[in-house]
């Protein structure tokens, strides 16, 4: 399984954090238009990402609902027919929730940050630490705060949860 640290957090002024992840990167702006589809199941996170700009891939991940750098073990699979997948995993785990969102995705060394703007719920800023395979938890944890820094990310800005999670909880309001 491979590993990344991660951070979500909301952003208050989208132009100005682009700015400065356009000076800090080593490579992008790359635009990516994902459809998330996620489903019910007993532990972690399931989803099929599917994009106009690459191939679908079906995504499980766990990763701890808690604000601040976290640890993320994922595992990501090449779809050739994503909609036949989705049929098949619908009607045996149920559809929990779809996220829509335009990203822009930044690479800075083994870092990916994104800016995605997510329907429903507004705009975040998303960094994931990619670690290698014998790097520590503390090294990638390290990073993020740095880049958070540099960006200008507070504390009070982080969100624990996924989209998905978000998107769920305004449903229920």
């Amino acid at each position: 399984m491979k590993r990344n640290i991660e951070i979500k957090a909301r952003i208050h002024n989208f132009q100005k954090v682009l700015r400065i992840i356009k000076n800090l990167s080593d490579s992008g702006p790359t635009f990516l238009e994902q459809v998330d589809t996620f489903f019910h199941c007993r532990k972690g996170r399931l989803k099929l990402r599917e994009s106009k700009n690459s191939q679908a891939e079906l995504i499980s991940y766990l990763r701890p609902n808690s604000a601040g750098p976290k640890l993320s073990g994922y595992i990501r699979v090449k779809v050739e027919n994503p909609n036949l997948l989705k049929e098949a995993l619908h009607s045996t785990l149920g559809i929990k929730g779809v996220v829509s969102k335009r990203r822009i995705l930044f690479m800075l060394g083994q870092t990916r940050i994104h800016l995605d703007e997510v329907d429903g719920i507004g705009e975040f800023l998303e960094i994931e630490v990619v670690l290698n395979k014998n790097q520590k938890i503390s090294d990638g944890e390290k990073i993020a705060y740095e880049i958070m820094n540099k960006l200008g990310v507070s504390k009070s800005d982080l969100i624990d949860g996924s989209y998905i999670d978000l998107i769920e909880c305004n449903r229920h309001e």
